[in-house]
């Protein structure tokens, strides 16, 4: 298994047609997380996409690397509109559709000829490496590993030309990673590597890169602490990149200052008990500097490691995965998806949240069992881990989100209100439906769940009489399963009391899955045994209309059904 910076998401792996998918199923299995993205109606993946140029823009834009299985003067166009910053750009490589060649186009600084190299190795073929100091070196010396940040690119840049052009360099200080790295050594020139959490003085024969070996703890939240913190490293020598983190008393946990700070400087925000640094237990040799302000700075020998340091703020994200498909995925779910460390949820829904990388933690759970299931997500999100809550559709239409916040509203465990919670909207089964249909939603609408798993039937069947009479269109959830095989009907005699037979209705069922199938009648030739558990019934209003539909797909309808903007 190939290796990616942490601060990178995992790989696009893009193909526009079947020739490609061999090749592209042999570059996913090297990335823990990667995902096939394929041209929609060409070839199958895990990710259809419709427009190439869009898609590849709109993940180079998230930071995504890309590998694209096709020409590379494609990507490169695709591309050229948003090339500017070259420091934070990610990798992005075109590969031949037969594998027989890796050609590295963006990203040196983010470790785009690694990438190439690993999938080079995977497929037997020689990467198209052509950085200069890569080639000369053997490694790209702007690109330190993990845990270690360059002091300046323009600098880094000068000090390269100047080896390339002959000259010499000596290393000052840790640099393991540069051990069987083929560079021109003399342990008396006048260029050096410098690996030191002191800040570069400015000297031009220097290339300085800095083990985030510090950490500043703070015990009070003002609005200008990152200033103060920046100030502390200053008036210390250090540099600003070799803070590792920010550090506050768990009792500051949720505190927006330093949620803040941590973000204005880059860095994670991690919480201890006590009021001294000893919590953290840096490693020796370290040193302590009292800095003003309720700073205290922490600084080591070596980079150190974050999630040693006391422990994060939880994170529990209730999200919507949309109808099925994941088109209707939307990028934020995905993302959160992405950075879970535990995906918690219906056993149904905890397998669309796939393809998942290894070591994200699996709790599926029986589907009646929503509060035990939130409050089990709280009590991990306690633990300072990433959790993510499945729903299907929007997380807040008859779904985990309204769970959640119910145990929270009933926790006597305050851990639970420091937990940083987040609510994600997904694309409900009943927009879906509306979608393909056309518009039968395009005016006042309500939503109606026909369980009475939570509620009295009586509160169903009053709803429904107002909704008919106020001739909103209703999107019915839920509307029929075997243990309430008559409750359908009575629906419909309700709403048949007061509406028209000609009134339009949409059947969706499956809609964004394989089999998905879409139906279009009259309210009076609506029958039980149309639907069930899994459709999605849409009765319009007395406004609603339907007009027919050119060039329908198999599986669609023949008609248009929409609600006008305007009312008599």
């Amino acid at each position: 298994m190939a290796t990616l910076s942490p601060a990178l998401h995992a790989p696009a792996v893009v193909i526009l047609g079947p020739g490609a998918l061999a090749t592209a199923q042999r570059v996913k299995a090297l990335y823990a997380g990667a995902q096939i993205h394929a041209l929609q109606d060409r070839a199958q993946g895990d990710i259809a996409f419709t427009e190439l140029g869009e898609h590849l823009r709109e993940l180079y834009r998230r930071g995504t690397p890309l590998i694209a299985l096709c020409a590379a003067g494609i990507v490169i166009r695709c591309l050229a509109p948003l090339l500017a910053n070259k420091g934070i750009e990610p990798p992005v490589l075109a590969l031949a559709e037969d594998g027989s060649a890796v050609v590295p186009l963006l990203g040196g600084l983010t470790g785009v000829n690694v990438m190439a190299r690993a999938i080079g190795a995977a497929l037997g073929i020689a990467p198209a490496i052509t950085t200069s100091g890569e080639l000369r070196f053997g490694t790209c010396l702007l690109n330190p590993p993990e845990g270690y940040a360059l002091s300046s690119l323009t600098q880094g840049k000068r000090f390269v030309s100047d080896l390339l052009a002959g000259d010499t360099t000596r290393i000052d200080g840790d640099a393991p990673w540069l051990d069987n790295v083929d560079l021109p050594r003399n342990a008396a020139a006048r260029h050096a590597i410098r690996v030191s959490p002191q800040a570069w003085d400015g000297n031009p024969e220097h290339l300085v890169i800095h083990p985030r070996s510090v950490v500043a703890r703070a015990t009070e939240s003002p609005a200008l602490l990152a200033e103060y913190v920046r100030e502390a490293l200053a008036g210390n020598g250090l540099a600003e990149q070799a803070l590792a983190a920010l550090v506050a008393p768990v009792e500051h946990m949720g505190d927006a200052a330093f949620e803040q700070a941590a973000a204005a400087l880059g860095v994670p925000l991690r919480f201890v008990d006590g009021e001294s640094l000893d919590a953290l237990k840096l490693p020796e040799p370290h040193r302590l500097i009292e800095a003003g302000h309720g700073i205290t700075l922490g600084v080591a020998d070596e980079p150190l490691d974050v999630s040693t340091l006391g422990r994060a703020r939880g994170r529990l994200t209730v999200l919507g995965l949309g109808p099925g498909c994941a088109d209707l995925l939307t990028p934020m779910a995905r993302a959160a998806l992405d950075e879970a460390t535990d995906i918690v949820g219906y056993a149904t829904y905890v397998e669309m949240a796939g393809p998942l990388r290894p070591g994200q933690v699996r709790h599926a759970t029986d589907n009646r069992e929503e509060l035990q299931r939130a409050r089990h997500a709280f009590e991990l999100a306690c633990e300072g881990r990433r959790v993510v809550v499945v729903s299907s559709g929007d997380p807040g239409v008859f779904a985990m989100a309204a769970a959640v916040l119910e145990a929270l509203e009933g926790a006597e465990d305050l851990r639970w209100r420091r937990v940083d919670l987040r609510i994600v909207p997904g694309v409900s089964a009943a927009l879906a439906t509306a979608a393909q249909a056309g518009a039968p939603l395009g005016h006042d609408f309500c939503m109606l769940s026909l369980s009475d798993n939570l509620k009295p039937w009586a509160v169903i069947e009053k709803r429904l009489h107002h909704a008919a009479l106020a001739d909103l269109v209703m999107a019915f959830y839920n509307p029929i399963s075997r243990a309430r095989p008559w409750q359908l009907d009575r629906a419909l005699e309700i709403v048949r009391a007061v509406r028209a037979p000609q009134t339009r209705v949409v059947l969706g069922r499956d809609v964004g899955r394989p089999g998905e199938t879409l139906r279009a009648m009259t309210l009076g030739e609506l029958q039980s045994s149309d639907v069930d558990m899994r459709t999605m019934v849409i009765v319009g209003s007395s406004a609603t209309r339907g007009f027919g539909r050119e060039g329908a797909r198999d599986g669609s309808m023949d008609e248009w059904v929409y609600t006008p903007r305007w009312y008599k």
